[in-house]
């Protein structure tokens, strides 16, 4: 099924808006029979299920709440903590108290950096009991680099960024300088107005520079099919509607996807007013001419500026080449001909030595064997000096092409706009009346200026108005929802009229409107939210509260959650001491299981695995491929990014312990894990010691002591059972922890004490504990 059917059975189809009893139910699943099967009568027969309001709560303009008052007792650190407790009175809950601070430095920092902190950083937390100890603990760590890097993530997934193009054939694509400018203005700060601003419009700006243009590649995250026989309008519509479509999820938390093909069945947004937002963005340049009659439908891209001294080795680096190149024009017209030929030729040249002349002068059947051999070692020694050449201007453009510009795809405006007209039933094909940019009537009005027409722009500085009813909001809760598990509207992709409710509609509108006055700073928001009362309470509830509340819609303790894809690995990599910081670039290959693309798209795009550090960066630079993303994220439910997602869903199955077990960037990280603890704790260490460290390193606290007898007595029976299989001890020391054999910690016992280590890091590793944010 193709993602743009599967958004409109979606948007029909969303569990948390039917109820089982509900004749809606019934009506809503022949609307998905409908848009699948083409039948027309059951679409036809609800087209006004719900009725559609203008009035909705999440079209009026937040207004600023004042602060609930508070009784003595209460535990308030943040205004959140007031609108939280006084929804809890009411409710009949009471709230849990904080939680251990061993517990809470492991929390904040996975929240905001993405790994975990080391046994150093713990016990330097829990040493200082002086007053504002956690709030020099957030700043610092809202000042991490690490923190771009985790956060750049969801943003990732909500642009569907990917290095490849997507379909059958998903060739790579240069796409990476806007992931490393997404990690860089996270963490610079860069208020989200500019932050909407420069990725929807860069291109745009009255001051338009290499860095806002390319921030547009936001929207250049679309899927592109180069294949033959492809229709370039098809193809160039079908972009334009995923920018429509995503612009609408990311910033106004819509599901306007309903409204391509008919007016949206459940919110007042009619087909016409779809194709005049489409129109913001018909008229970005879907293709460039190249040499000839050729045409480059990857669109647009720019040159990246490189480092002077970057610049400075490509200009040496081509002048190399180019002196290569003459030198082996010069060789090949001597080395071309026989011998017999390159003796005349050489003899004639005023460059030939003087003893080679007189020799060539002699006729060949006169010379002595000393003259022949002096020739022939003359002839050979051109010839190697050929093949040297030949492999010396081989390696030099390699070089040469490592040091040519990089370019990355952006978006371009057309110099004339396109003429927009709506498409019958979302048919290219059938183009109906002309349309104009503009936003639909339900929200607020985009005048247009004098002398032009909106371009996109407007849209931006339209999105991002102080006034506008949802941005704010929908931004402001799909953040919430990452720190304390749920929504403020649960549904956070649907702000529409079959949305959910808020369950603190007056703190949603009061954060809406304090990040404003914040002037949309995205730190200041995060530390809002940590700073609170509420983010540092237990995980831990007793039954009556996990009943009374089993989706804490109520807050009354902290949310417990495993943590996404790519910081599973992260964590991993961290706890075992392998975790790169190297920070931007191109994309790297970690180790993945065997043969996985052999059978997919085209042999040139075969995965070949990074080397030395790129096998240990982060998560968030790890190569995507659309067609099959990098197996343990899969596994741990991230999305392929064909399209937009701002959120994530969550599954338990077998496949995701089963890779923490066998897959080998885990494996090698258990390995490096033992390895690590074994260096540390030193030869005296008792296996209790041993087991203290690698445990703690994993998840921030001491082991109790019957954890400690089970992992001490898996290392044992280890030992034991290795004892009796040396080979395969040794193989496995050799295959998993190299640095052991390097280091000549992998001799005899050792060695089998090594590899018996190494499987009880690989329990440890599996602990959902160790994968969970408590």
């Amino acid at each position: 099924m193709s993602p743009m059917v599967a958004n409109e059975i979606t948007c029909c189809l969303r569990p948390s808006r039917l109820s089982a009893n509900s004749p809606e139910t019934g009506l809503a699943l022949l609307v998905a029979v409908a848009v699948v099967f083409g039948g027309a009568g059951p679409q036809a027969a609800v087209l006004a299920v719900a009725p559609q309001s203008t009035d909705h709560w999440a079209y009026q303009r937040p207004g600023r709440p004042a602060i609930p008052r508070t009784r003595p007792g209460d535990d308030i650190r943040t205004p959140i903590d007031a609108f939280i407790v006084r929804r809890l009175r009411q409710q009949g809950f009471v709230p849990l108290g904080a939680a251990a601070r061993v517990t809470l430095i492991r929390r904040v920092t996975l929240d905001l950096l993405g790994i975990p902190p080391t046994p150093e950083e713990i016990d330097a937390f829990l040493a200082d009991r002086t007053a504002g100890s956690w709030e020099r603990l957030v700043d610092r760590l809202l000042a991490s680099p690490r923190y771009g890097e985790r956060w750049a993530v969801p943003w990732l997934d909500a642009g569907r960024f990917a290095d490849s193009n997507g379909y059958q054939r998903d060739g790579r694509r240069e796409a990476w300088a806007w992931r490393d400018w997404v990690i860089d203005a996270l963490n610079s700060d860069l208020p989200f107005d500019r932050f909407t601003i420069e990725q929807l419009a860069g291109d745009l700006l009255p001051a338009a520079t290499v860095s806002s243009r390319v921030a547009t590649g936001f929207h250049r995250g679309t899927m592109a099919n180069v294949e033959a026989g492809v229709d370039p309008e098809e193809e160039r519509v079908l972009a334009v509607i995923d920018r429509v479509n995503t612009t609408a999820a990311v910033w106004l938390g819509t599901t306007i996807e309903c409204a391509q093909c008919h007016d949206h069945k459940y919110d007042p947004f009619s087909q016409r007013e779809y194709y005049s937002l489409f129109a913001f963005f018909n008229s970005t340049q879907a293709e460039i001419r190249t040499a000839g009659t050729r045409r480059d439908f990857t669109g647009p891209k720019i040159q990246l500026p490189q480092a002077v001294d970057t610049l400075d080795r490509a200009r040496a680096q081509q002048r190399r080449v180019q002196r290569l190149a003459v030198r082996q024009a010069a060789l090949r017209g001597v080395l071309d001909r026989e011998q017999s030929a390159w003796e005349v030729l050489v003899g004639n040249r005023d460059d030939t030595p003087g003893w080679l002349k007189k020799i060539l002068s002699t006729r060949s059947g006169r010379r002595t064997a000393r003259q022949k051999g002096r020739v022939g070692t003359h002839y050979r020694s051109l010839s190697r000096e050929w093949t040297g050449l030949v492999a010396d201007l081989k390696k030099a453009r390699t070089l040469q092409k490592t040091l040519a510009p990089a370019t990355t795809l952006v978006m371009s405006e057309l110099s004339a706009p396109r003429v927009t007209r709506l498409l019958k039933r979302g048919n290219f094909l059938d183009p109906g009346d002309p349309v104009l940019p503009g936003t639909p009537a339900a929200w607020p009005l985009l005048p247009v200026p004098t002398g032009r027409g909106l371009n996109r722009l407007d849209l931006a500085r339209w999105l991002v108005d102080g006034n506008h009813p949802l941005t704010a909001r929908v931004v402001v809760n799909r953040h919430w929802a990452k720190f304390f598990g749920r929504g403020l509207v649960s549904t956070i992709e649907d702000f529409g009229a079959r949305g959910a409710e808020p369950t603190h509609p007056q703190l949603l509108d009061w954060l809406a409107t304090e990040w404003v006055r914040q002037e949309w700073s995205l730190k200041s928001l995060h530390r809002l939210f940590v700073l609170s009362s509420v983010y540092r309470r237990r995980a831990a509830a007793p039954q009556r509260l996990r009943l009374a509340d089993p989706d804490n819609r109520w807050y009354a303790r902290a949310a417990r959650r495993r943590l996404p894809a790519e910081l599973i690995r992260d964590n991993a990599l961290a706890i075992a001491g392998l975790l790169s910081d190297k920070m931007h670039g191109l994309p790297v290959f970690p180790r993945q299981p065997k043969g996985v693309w052999n059978h997919i798209g085209v042999a040139s795009n075969l995965w070949k695995t990074s080397q030395g550090e790129d096998l240990y960066r982060r998560g968030v630079y790890v190569y995507w491929r659309r067609t099959v993303p990098y197996p343990s994220f899969v596994n741990f439910d991230a999305p392929t990014r064909e399209v937009c997602s701002v959120a994530r869903s969550h599954s338990n199955t077998p496949l995701q312990a089963l890779t923490l077990l066998n897959d080998p960037v885990f494996f090698e990280a258990a390995g490096a894990l033992a390895l690590r603890v074994n260096r540390e704790a030193g030869e005296r260490a008792t296996a209790i010691d041993r087991v203290e460290q690698m445990f703690r390193r994993a998840t921030g606290r001491r082991p109790l002591s019957g954890e400690s007898k089970i992992l001490v007595d898996r290392y044992r029976e280890e030992y034991e059972r290795l004892v009796g299989e040396p080979r395969l001890a040794r193989s496995l020391v050799e295959t998993w922890i190299p640095r052991a054999v390097s280091e000549d910690r992998a001799a005899g016992d050792g060695r089998i004490a090594l590899a018996a280590w190494l499987h009880v890091a690989n329990v440890i590793l599996n602990l959902d504990e160790v994968i969970t944010r408590e």
